[in-house]
């Protein structure tokens, strides 16, 4: 699973009702929490997380967080870490999906549907508090309610990306960057830090912000697998080195599959897409790659052992692969959104939008597939 909130994917907490304690941003930092018992500031003991007041009147404590990528929630971690004796007694989760960049105000409105999904529930502090998410909808936002007040120390949203076709169409993205869906599925070492570094959103800050491996004795190599966010055609894939300069990987090789699961790294299923190619230390480098099949998968092999900080794959969306991508988005959004996508961007009424709306699951050759933006080819 995906933290879909995580800062280090672009989410944001855009509002809270009160902050008195603990920046609401603490919520999404994506390392974990930590605290120094008794160092004071101005507003009291210094926490890494969100703390309110002590409230004295009636009501409850509240955040929104947008996700940095949209997607379909399957659980949630609310971390009371370092708050024992003013942790909250129970938390509530609502989600809502809604087109566009909306203000608080907006996404506070009364006409903005948040669906609940996770239920009034018990919290215990100092520790990390799971809950499941059943509910099939993509979202792009929740809303974290505290009953009473308290603190919270981070808020993870775990789930699977559902990718808005709209943002590839006619163009070649990094099919493998976490942002978009791909997902880093298994490697063969993670011993200094972990291979899903590889598709992290931007640059590495430090040589801790990327994939290093142990030193390796015997024969062999590192690698690792990644699932991408849709089939599709590589055009250019980028190695990045950057702060690996004693022990960047020699040398580098990627394959390439076609399968509807994750193949083991012995598979036959595996193609080259490019051969042992030496790499330099501390070095962001480029190669292009020519007339590859559509893919679903890579494996990435580093020879023999080392550290690589980024990885990203560049290329085109397969057209045979468009209709499922496209489907999976507008089927997943919530009602309200999907109908805004019609009448906002294809440009049908309000009562043709409610129908078609209505009608989902759409299938692959529905006729009203064909006036639906990001469903080209459906």
């Amino acid at each position: 699973m995906i933290d879909l909130a995580s800062r280090a994917l672009g989410g944001s907490v855009v509002m809270a009702n009160d902050e008195s304690f603990g920046e609401k941003e603490n919520l999404i930092v994506p390392t974990a929490a930590d605290f120094t018992p008794g160092s004071f500031g101005h507003k009291g003991e210094i926490v890494d997380g969100w703390e309110t007041r002590r409230r004295r009147t009636p009501g409850h404590d509240w955040a929104l967080i947008r996700l940095g990528s949209p997607g379909v929630i399957h659980s949630i971690d609310v971390d009371t870490s370092f708050f024992t004796g003013n942790y909250p007694e129970t938390c509530r989760l609502e989600a809502c999906g809604v087109e566009g960049y909306p203000s608080p105000e907006q996404l506070t409105a009364p006409d903005v549907s948040w669906e609940e999904i996770v239920p009034l529930s018990a919290l215990e502090g100092g520790t990390h508090n799971h809950f499941t998410v059943t509910a099939p909808t993509r979202f792009t936002h929740v809303r974290l309610s505290i009953h009473p007040d308290g603190g919270v120390a981070r808020l993870r949203v775990n789930g699977r990306v559902v990718p808005d076709p709209r943002r590839f169409d006619g163009l070649t993205p990094d099919l493998a960057a976490r942002e978009h869906g791909g997902v880093v599925e298994v490697s063969s070492d993670t011993f200094y830090s972990s291979a899903g570094a590889l598709n992290l959103p931007g640059l590495a800050r430090h040589m801790g912000d990327g994939w290093e491996t142990r030193r390796r004795r015997g024969t062999g190599n590192d690698w690792a697998i990644i699932s991408l966010a849709a089939p599709g055609q590589l055009r250019q894939i980028e190695v990045d080195t950057s702060y690996y300069v004693n022990n960047a990987s020699g040398e580098c090789a990627l394959y390439g599959a076609n399968s509807e699961t994750t193949p083991g790294p012995d598979s036959p299923v595996w193609f080259p897409l490019l051969s042992r190619t030496r790499l330099q230390p501390d070095t962001r480098h480029f190669f292009d790659i020519a007339g590859t099949e559509a893919v679903t998968h890579v494996r990435f092999d580093v020879f023999p052992d080392g550290g690589i900080s980024r990885l990203r794959l560049f290329g085109a969306v397969d057209s045979a692969a468009w209709p499922a991508l496209a489907l999976r988005w507008f089927n997943a959004l919530p009602a309200d959104q999907a109908q805004a996508v019609l009448t906002g961007t294809a440009g049908f009424d309000r009562d043709t939008a409610r129908i078609l709306t209505a009608r989902r699951p759409l299938t692959h050759g529905d006729p009203a597939t064909a006036a639906i933006p990001g469903l080209r080819g459906a």
